[in-house]
């Protein structure tokens, strides 16, 4: 292959023995065919960021498994053509495997964001309080102007409601990715069973705030016809994107 080529994913095979804690010991024959197919397609680990496991097999103490069995490969030609190229294992919260995030390092070109009205805020609390508070007007006018006052002052004060309320909640997943990141790896280190559940608990709240980043993505990719319960981000950052390119060409 001599055009820029990137394999990743679950290979089912670990490197070698430092890449599994728990259960057999490592034989040859469990990586020898492995080694020999990235050799011969000239490909090179990425490497990575975050715990050394992709893996678990979901059970704690003596029965507790970990391997590192998700992994990225180039070749030469790819990694010259983004040199900034890193891989971050995230944390394991819909699967027994953690999900990849790959950064190419490419800048994007900052697009001007308008006013979006998103439907998850009508079940806030203190959505129709703010909208009532501010639906006023304190002079005489024809009926287009009033409604026109009125519209741009709902609109300036849910801008400000939106990064005082929901603004935070992508930042509280960030701070929770990192938290269940700690939690993970002290597990990794002492399965034991008290471990393992400050571990859920921490994945638990974590979920809370993923199911309001899914409405988000939702209404914002268009994707009205998703069925409800089904998350898939990368999807949803796909038709984003490509929305962008358009507005930008």
């Amino acid at each position: 292959m001599d055009i820029p080529w990137l394999a990743g994913g679950d290979f089912n095979v670990i490197w070698d023995e430092e890449e599994k804690f728990g259960g057999l010991p490592v034989t040859l024959n469990e990586v020898n065919d492995f080694r020999h197919w990235m050799n011969t397609c000239n490909l090179f680990d990425l490497g990575f960021k975050g715990s050394i496991y992709t893996w678990w097999n979901g059970r704690a103490e003596e029965d507790c498994i970990f391997k590192r069995l998700d992994r990225c490969m180039t070749n030469i030609e790819f990694q010259q053509m983004f040199p900034g190229i890193e891989v971050t294992h995230l944390p394991k919260i819909w699967s027994d495997h953690c999900p990849m995030l790959l950064k190419c390092d490419l800048e994007t070109i900052a697009i001007k964001k308008s006013f979006k009205f998103l439907n998850f805020w009508t079940k806030h609390s203190t959505f129709k309080d703010v909208v009532k508070a501010n639906w006023q007007a304190y002079f005489e006018a024809n009926p287009f102007t009033l409604f026109n006052h009125k519209m741009k002052r709902v609109k300036k004060e849910l801008s400000i409601w939106r990064k005082s309320t929901y603004g935070e909640i992508f930042k509280k997943i960030s701070s929770l990715e990192e938290v269940v990141k700690v939690h993970e790896a002290q597990f990794e280190i002492n399965p034991t069973r008290a471990n393992r559940e400050r571990l859920c608990k921490v994945q638990v709240e974590l979920i809370k705030f993923l199911a309001l980043e899914e409405q988000f993505w939702k209404q914002k990719a268009g994707m009205a016809w998703f069925n409800d319960g089904d998350r898939n981000t990368k999807f949803f950052h796909a038709q984003v994107n490509g929305r962008r390119k358009i507005l930008q060409l």
